[in-house]
């Protein structure tokens, strides 16, 4: 891997007297900043990437099959927790940022990005079909000159081995007349420390032409960007930091269950382990894995390992534990019920957080939702909490977030599962029975009536 670059919009074209080429007309582009800018897919990725390269003053067409997304851009409103409203208005109206919904917007840019899911199927295997549908738009806009990003997480070999056929159909060769690099996406929900424009960015390109203008053209929005020698590698970058995340958090989850069995406190083990300088890196258990990234992202690793005849034993482990980790959850109130001599069913239940992770709205893949549906199950009498998810649905059932501390003085158990900052942890502490605390959110608070896992 190449040292990471610094400011690459300082390497500026060389001169030449011959007319330049493809690369060279775009690499003028973007370092002068007069490339247009597309982005195909304007959710957690695409946005914030969005407004990053606009904040610069490159003029950024933000492509998005969902109408309501691109009218809101367009009526300068942001539905992304991470880009405030004001930054949008004022881009779009600066003439900075524009979104549609028609591909053909993609025949006058310079540069596009695919910001676009890549969820799993049921089976485990990756669901291409959002790449390959934006690729097929692509190919049939086409033209010398065009650099071509994927940022959606996905297996090694994508880039080489779905996209460019696809793209070199039209007879255009890359690294000569169009361009193709992968990058992947590392965006943080809610994180207040690290955004798209400090987080370093790695790129690779199909071609070492193609590397040098992906590394050039995130340069001039991003701080620091890392280029690597292809494509294969920078795919692999994003699934070794999310795997290695999933198999330590689910050391973390076993060794719950384990200190569980032996009346140990776990959170008491990390702490006292974390003092150590070096050679531990502290991780924390959970009521599971949510998100878009760290339940799924590992599994494109495990499949394209399983094409080779191979066994990803640790991925595969570590999935299992951290996929059993909702059921333990569900057990643990169980067990603090009937040690109370209640049942599960008709117990009144209040859950706190349907979000996957602190102080964020987004609900995909989140356990609190599995933990929901296995008391539910059960014929729990169920309620919840959470500031910023004022509803959710579970098997066709719409249920209402419930003012907190009434609905934890109604309920035989309040089951903490997503630790967002707004909750007054004191006051929830002092109005409820019983509580189970997934997160050690309530550490501040010994009191007996609260169990941790």
């Amino acid at each position: 891997m190449k040292s990471a670059v610094k400011n690459p919009k300082r390497m500026m074209p060389g001169r030449s007297s011959k007319k330049p080429d493809a690369a060279s007309r775009l690499r003028e582009k973007i370092a002068s900043h007069t490339a247009r800018v597309g982005i195909v897919g304007l959710g957690y990725v695409g946005l914030p990437l969005a407004t990053e390269f606009a904040n610069v003053g490159f003029q950024v067409t933000g492509i998005d099959v969902d109408e309501r997304k691109v009218k809101a851009i367009n009526d300068g409103v942001s539905y992304i927790s991470d880009v405030p409203s004001e930054e949008v208005a004022r881009l779009v109206r600066e003439g900075l940022l524009q979104a549609t919904t028609d591909y053909e917007e993609i025949a006058g840019l310079d540069t596009v990005n695919i910001c676009v899911p890549t969820p799993l199927r049921k089976t485990k295997d990756p669901d291409m079909s959002f790449i390959l549908g934006a690729v097929e738009h692509i190919q049939k806009h086409l033209h010398p000159g065009l650099m071509v990003i994927l940022e959606s997480t996905t297996y090694p070999g994508t880039t080489d081995e779905l996209i460019l056929p696809r793209l070199a159909e039209t007879g255009l060769e890359v690294g000569r007349d169009f361009f193709l690099c992968f990058s992947p996406e590392r965006v943080d929900p809610g994180n207040q420390r690290f955004n798209t424009h400090n987080i370093p960015k790695v790129v690779g390109g199909v071609t070492p032409v193609c590397s040098q203008l992906g590394a050039l053209f995130y340069g001039q929005a991003i701080e620091t960007v890392v280029p690597v020698s292809s494509t294969r590698v920078a795919e692999m970058v994003k699934l070794l930091e999310n795997t290695f995340r999933s198999i330590n958090i689910g050391l973390a989850n076993e060794m719950a269950q384990l200190c569980d069995m032996m009346k140990i406190d776990v959170w008491e083990v990390i702490e006292a382990a974390a003092t150590k300088p070096f050679g531990f890196m502290p991780f924390f258990p959970g009521p599971g894995l949510g998100g878009h990234c760290i339940p799924v992202d590992p599994f494109y690793l495990s499949w394209k390992v399983k094409l080779s005849g191979a066994e990803a034993r640790f991925i595969e482990l570590a999935g299992q534990i951290n996929g059993a980790m909702p059921r333990f959850v569900a057990n643990k109130v169980q067990s603090v019920l009937n040690d109370r001599g209640k049942a599960v069913r008709n117990a009144r239940i209040h859950l706190l957080g349907m979000a996957y992770k602190k102080d964020t709205i987004d609900v995909r893949e989140s356990p609190a939702l599995d933990v929901l549906a296995l008391l539910r199950g059960l014929g729990a009498r169920l309620s919840y909490s959470d500031p910023l998810v004022p509803r959710v649905e579970i098997e066709g059932v719409e249920l209402r977030s419930q003012p907190v501390l009434e609905a934890c003085r109604r309920a035989d158990c309040v089951v903490l599962l997503t630790d967002h900052s707004a909750f007054d942890y004191g006051a929830i502490a002092r109005s409820a029975r019983r509580i189970v605390d997934t997160r050690n959110a309530f550490r501040a608070h010994r009191m007996e009536k609260i169990t941790r896992l």
